[in-house]
């Protein structure tokens, strides 16, 4: 990948993180003066954890199908990640917030491994930044639920 190629991923990389950090402070802001906002603002939140979380179990689907990756594990984690962010939407906030912040660091984890295999591991050091910052917004709005 050029570098400008690179420069441009980690700028949309934390692009990501916008509505996941102005979820949680608008969570906190409005608190439960306003429940329909709430409601919105935490199931708006919700939905861009469970897609992202979705994005990332394609991401091992792609890479065993492009570069064949032995054994089911990858294609089985991909499902399970999309299934549990999708979980994660149908739940209520104060629940389903918790559990996409935790599945976000369980795709963390697993990517660990995966992309060291792959000799992806530059990536890591992104991974872990956005990782963070998402899963503690999704754990800090989930307590503000």
């Amino acid at each position: 990948m050029s570098p400008a190629h690179r420069e441009f991923a980690h700028r949309l990389g934390y692009a990501s993180l916008i509505p996941f950090v102005l979820g949680c402070a608008l969570v906190w802001l409005i608190g439960g003066r306003d429940l329909d906002q709430h409601v919105f603002i935490t199931t708006g939140l919700s939905a861009w954890a469970g897609l992202v979380i979705a994005c990332l179990g394609g991401i091992h689907w792609g890479l065993s199908f492009a570069r064949g990756l032995p054994g089911r594990q990858p294609l089985v984690w991909g499902a399970a990640a999309v299934l549990l962010g999708w979980l994660g939407v149908l739940m209520a906030p104060y629940a389903g917030l918790a559990l996409h912040g935790g599945v976000l660091i369980a795709c963390y984890v697993f990517d660990r491994r995966i992309y060291t295999q792959l000799g992806a591991a530059d990536w890591l050091t992104l991974r872990f930044r956005l990782t963070a910052v998402a899963a503690l917004s999704c754990f800090l709005a989930a307590a503000g639920s």
